[in-house]
């Protein structure tokens, strides 16, 4: 049964808003609904049995193969995945489920430094940030090599929510600090500073006729968690801001326009796609919902970074 205190800080949100707003749940975003993939590692690096996990209708899977989404059902995917690279398969799992105090699962991401021993030596070593996120990953992952470009980024999605609603918690290291391994570099400590990043972002999206995609910014919630927060915070909200907000009090440079982004185009080829402007008047096309343990460009995070999140909601 899913908790009773989630729920009247949902009811209390709801009383606290006009009559004509609402929460809609995002689709498996109350955590309670997992497949197991159970992915058979190659023996090279030691073949063991590792299970990595999806929001999606219950399920298992013992198959080492590209997930499924259309048999998901779910409009969510992760960091999690399965790689086959030059005949070696792995799967990799900084995402997860956790039982929830007081009854029911969330989700957990971690930012961990992830290990591949081939004959017992580690050759291969990179940071690994946890990540939910609303959009499909391309297995299997062949190359370290800009990983961006396994990630479409973004679900089809037409509405205009007031905010980004859900429970979270999370713990973030002080330490301005950070392990990378950019470059397939050996693990190195550099400067700065990793926590927890949410946003959603809605965009108008639109093909040109060489199957470039083109694409605007229609709205923008974003925020960072830079301390640890130990106790449940329920129907937290991040508000949506239309148009342009880099002349707002609240804005960050890192709100502005994005450029590494990729979604399948429709000659069915992974295209590289930039913000090229704001535009809070367009109807959305897109949808992209992201929680992340770490805020760090890929394979550079604080291994220990934690974010927990439950119940995730569209407010309108």
């Amino acid at each position: 049964m899913k908790r009773y205190f989630s729920i009247v800080a949902a009811l209390l949100l709801i009383a606290a808003s006009s009559p004509a707003q609402k929460l809609e749940p995002v689709p498996y975003g109350d955590m309670e609904s997992w497949v197991v993939r159970l992915i058979k590692e190659s023996g090279i690096i030691g073949g063991n049995t590792r299970a990595l996990y999806c929001l999606g209708k219950s399920d298992t899977i013992r198959v080492n193969k590209a997930y499924d989404y259309a048999r998901s059902g779910s409009p969510w995917s992760s960091s999690n995945a399965y790689a086959k690279v030059a005949g070696v398969e792995k799967g990799a799992c900084t995402m997860r489920p956790e039982k929830r105090e007081g009854g029911g699962y969330c989700c957990r991401m971690d930012v961990e430094l992830q290990q591949v021993k081939a004959l017992g030596i580690v050759n291969v070593a990179v940071v690994a940030g946890g990540t939910l996120f609303t959009g499909r990953t391309i297995e299997p992952i062949k190359s370290t090599e800009n990983p961006n470009k396994n990630i479409e980024c973004g679900i089809p999605f037409t509405k205009r929510p007031k905010a980004l609603v859900f429970d979270y918690k999370c713990n973030v290291s002080p330490e301005q600090t950070m392990t990378s391994t950019k470059s397939g570099s050996k693990p190195k400590t550099i400067a700065g500073h990793d926590c927890a990043k949410v946003f959603i972002l809605l965009e108008h999206r639109w093909e040109d006729a060489e199957g470039n995609v083109h694409a605007l910014r229609v709205g923008t919630g974003m925020e960072l968690f830079e301390k640890t927060v130990t106790a449940w915070q329920n129907g937290h909200r991040i508000e949506v801001h239309y148009g342009d907000i880099t002349k707002e009090p609240f804005y960050k440079p890192y709100m502005g326009l994005k450029s590494d982004m990729y979604t399948m185009n429709s000659k069915g080829k992974m295209v590289n796609f930039i913000e090229e402007g704001w535009d809070g008047t367009k109807t959305p096309t897109h949808m992209h919902i992201n929680f992340s343990a770490g805020s760090q460009e890929p394979f550079v995070g604080r291994e220990g970074n934690t974010l927990w999140v439950d119940n995730v909601m569209l407010e309108y």
